[in-house]
């Protein structure tokens, strides 16, 4: 029983870890696509032996079921960025609501947050709306920008029939399919000079 509300646009869990089976409520945005439980799953057990104390940045997060994904696995911190002021407060109130102390939410455009001042991260995700194809720009920012540790990993989302043009020290390390999307994680290694 709801108590006579009417039930929500939709809830995803998180799949592992310390908030194992967790909710999180997710607000009925346009263009709000978060990634399938199946592909966290396999995302994740790649991630399993890299994740613990990882910082994360979690672009575009939307629901920010990637980065909390990652905190409920061991991750150090996540910061969470997303440019839609209501998903922005969604994914605050899901932390709050989870007792999660570990993850900071930005509400600015991702190409914006990049040209701040930067913090090396071990672990990116990187799933921009797929009409706005942003890939290789933000790849160069974080590339260039300072923002990657390292031997970084980086998550890019896209379509199936996409390859996103990313810089040549982005080795891909793995990749899979769900439907119409290709998931693949990337490991950066040092450019040469």
């Amino acid at each position: 029983m709801n108590g006579g509300r009417k039930p929500g646009p939709g809830r995803i869990r998180i799949i592992g870890g310390s908030l194992r089976n967790s909710r999180l409520d997710v607000p009925d945005l346009p263009g709000l696509r978060p990634t399938a439980e199946r592909v966290r799953e396999t995302l994740f057990n790649w991630l399993a032996p890299v994740i613990d104390g990882a910082r994360c940045l979690d672009l575009f997060a939307g629901t920010g079921a990637l980065g909390i994904e990652a905190l409920s696995r061991g991750a150090a911190n996540a910061q969470f960025v997303e440019r839609d002021t209501r998903a922005a407060q969604a994914l605050r109130d899901n932390l709050v609501r989870l007792k999660v102390s570990n993850g900071q939410v930005t509400a600015l455009d991702a190409v914006q947050f990049l040209r701040g001042a930067p913090q090396a991260q071990d672990l990116v995700f990187l799933d921009p709306p797929f009409a706005l194809e942003l890939w290789s720009v933000l790849a160069q920012q974080l590339e260039q920008g300072g923002w990657l540790a390292a031997q970084a990993w980086v998550y890019v989302e896209s379509p199936r029939a996409v390859a996103p043009a990313l810089p040549p020290n982005w080795q891909l390390h793995r990749e899979g399919h769900a439907g119409e999307v290709r998931f693949a994680l990337y490991r950066r290694s040092l450019p040469l000079s």
